[in-house]
């Protein structure tokens, strides 16, 4: 019974390590989420600078594979190139070795979890505050907290349960296995890390039986459980890619070729890369007598020797990816969404980054959808008027769909806790939706406009009447390009509404004129009271669409204020 007790005491502590790892790293991205990506965006212009911003946010956040994750879903939502987020990915393995030095340094020499109860007293007011950041903050404290707590009952359930003796035992019966045993310990340190999806807790794991001195556990065997994760940690942003683009599921694909590659090469020159880092901890830095030290320094030297060994190959790693991973051909993809299929993503603020994208491509397929009015109305043949009528229905239905599954996405974003920008954000979004929608429905019912003048037959618009159609579609279109412009800057802080107001006030006083020139027309029997009303509906609906296409733009005004 008591062996029970302290087996799941183990587990218990090891969740306990994962949760704190899980809630400090999210804690710190939910302070600095827009600090994330403008470090992100600013610092990956080229493959070196990509590295050390890798390096630098694993450090900060002390999770790679939420960086990697972060990558692939910038690269989903069109905010990274490939070749950046390759650059990052090398970073992120790099930077995520802090772990291995905090722990070596404080985790079992300090009694660290006698400090965990005070931070908790720190973190709580923190935790109830009513101010995102400051709930940021105390979250990122109760998750160190956690985590030192959890790698201190990891150690004595450790010694509770007596894993030392049974790690000896199944050691011995290996001991002749030779290198055999260390591609052993390889495949052993990939398989945990993939099953508890964090290579930290792998790490910790490792650094605590190297401490314990067990017999045939030496520094080569906790060596090679230190490159298994390297492999293991891969599969975090793997499953991360599966419902993202094929961008995406090549800076996945990516991510696994480097580490696993990385792995291989220095599995060629295990041993002496063993005796380098040995002499190099001994001679160079005079810690020779500090074990957790030296395998610290082995898991640094062993990705800062792949980083700089791939450097060079970005552009060939790319190439590789996306032999393996060629763009399939898109049919009928206006129809699919294409950033927020996969669902919602590690915090609230990329979810809203990826519905962002997806409005942009709303406003896009608003535009398309207008080519096709000046198409049916060149239209002699009956066939060809059909064939850009119905595509008019069409993409009245595709915008229907987009409005509401991007409002549903919005909706999922809405019910995690958000700060007060997300809010103000989610809720201009939803009116941008509305008001896009309502495009689609306005250049829906100039088809149709169109549809019941040919059906009506006995007239059609004479040369004055489609010279001034032709000006109000221009300068429709002319208003969805300066709202698509607006709509894809999302890191402006403020819209200049000058521009659009302008276009507003030109499509405005052309429907004016059409008014009056009309009735002038008419009762001069320049044509019939008839085909005068398809004729101002027309202008009319091409009025309401600039008026949506305003709400849309200041919309998005109100969200950047």
């Amino acid at each position: 019974m008591d062996t029970v007790l302290n087996l799941l005491s183990l587990f218990g502590s090891l969740a306990l390590f994962l949760f704190g790892m899980k809630t400090m790293s999210e804690g710190l991205e939910k302070f600095a989420g827009d600090r994330l990506r403008a470090i992100l965006a600013a610092m990956t212009k080229n493959r070196v600078m990509g590295v050390v911003t890798g390096i630098v946010i694993t450090a900060m956040i002390q999770s790679s594979s939420a960086t990697t994750v972060m990558v692939v879903s910038f690269v989903n939502a069109g905010l990274m190139t490939l070749t950046q987020a390759i650059g990052v990915i090398m970073g992120a393995n790099v930077g995520t070795t802090v772990t291995a030095w905090m722990i070596s340094a404080i985790g079992f020499k300090v009694n660290i979890a006698a400090l965990t109860l005070p931070l908790m007293c720190v973190g709580m007011p923190l935790i109830f505050s009513s101010v995102s950041k400051r709930k940021s903050v105390g979250e990122f404290i109760f998750g160190f907290a956690f985590l030192f707590m959890g790698l201190s009952y990891l150690q004595q359930s450790a010694t509770d349960l007596n894993i030392g003796s049974y790690v000896a035992n199944l050691l011995a019966g290996m001991a002749d296995g030779g290198f055999l045993t260390i591609l052993l310990f390889v495949v052993v340190g990939a398989l945990v890390t993939m099953l508890v999806q964090a290579s930290a807790a792998t790490m910790a794991i490792t650094l605590m039986l190297f401490d314990m001195h067990i017999q045939g556990f030496g520094f080569e065997q906790a060596a090679a459980l230190a490159m298994g994760q390297n492999i293991g940690t891969t599969i975090t942003a793997f499953m991360a890619s599966l419902t993202a683009n094929t961008q995406a599921k090549r800076a996945a694909l990516a991510h696994m070729f480097f580490n696993v590659f990385g792995v291989l090469v220095v599995l060629i020159m295990f041993y002496p890369f063993c005796d380098a880092v040995t002499w190099i901890v001994t001679n160079v830095l005079h810690a020779g007598d500090n074990d957790l030290f030296r395998l610290s320094a082995f898991h640094t030297a062993f990705n800062i020797f792949n980083t700089l060994l791939l450097i060079g190959f970005v552009k060939q790693i790319e190439a590789f990816v996306c032999k393996v991973l060629p763009m399939p051909e898109n049919q009928d993809a206006e129809n699919r969404l294409l950033f927020i299929s996969g669902g919602l993503l590690s915090t609230a603020e990329l979810s809203i980054l990826q519905a962002n994208k997806e409005i942009v491509v709303f406003g896009e397929r608003c535009r398309r959808m207008l080519t096709f009015v000046p198409k049916a109305l060149e239209c002699k043949k009956e066939e060809d008027f059909e064939n850009a009528y119905k595509k008019l229905v069409h993409y009245e239905q595709i915008t229907d769909n987009m409005e509401d599954e991007i409002g549903k996405y919005l909706g999922l974003v809405s019910e995690g806790r958000l700060s007060g920008e997300s809010k103000n954000a989610i809720a201009c979004m939803l009116r941008e939706i509305g008001e896009l929608e309502s495009i689609g429905d306005s250049i829906y019912h100039l088809g149709r406009t169109l549809s019941r003048l040919r059906e009506y037959g006995e007239e059609t618009f004479n040369e004055e009447q489609n010279t001034y159609i032709n000006k109000a579609l221009k300068i429709v279109d002319e208003s969805l390009v300066a709202m698509i412009n607006v709509l894809s800057l999302p890191e402006e802080k403020t819209v200049n509404l000058k521009e659009n107001i302008g276009i507003e006030d030109r499509l405005n006083e052309l429907r004016t004129r059409c008014t009056e020139r009309n009735v002038e027309a008419i009762n001069n029997k320049e044509y019939s009271y008839r085909l005068g009303t398809y004729y101002i509906d027309f202008i009319n609906e091409c009025e309401k669409a600039g008026d949506y296409v305003m709400n849309v733009v200041q919309a998005v005004a109100k969200m950047r204020e």
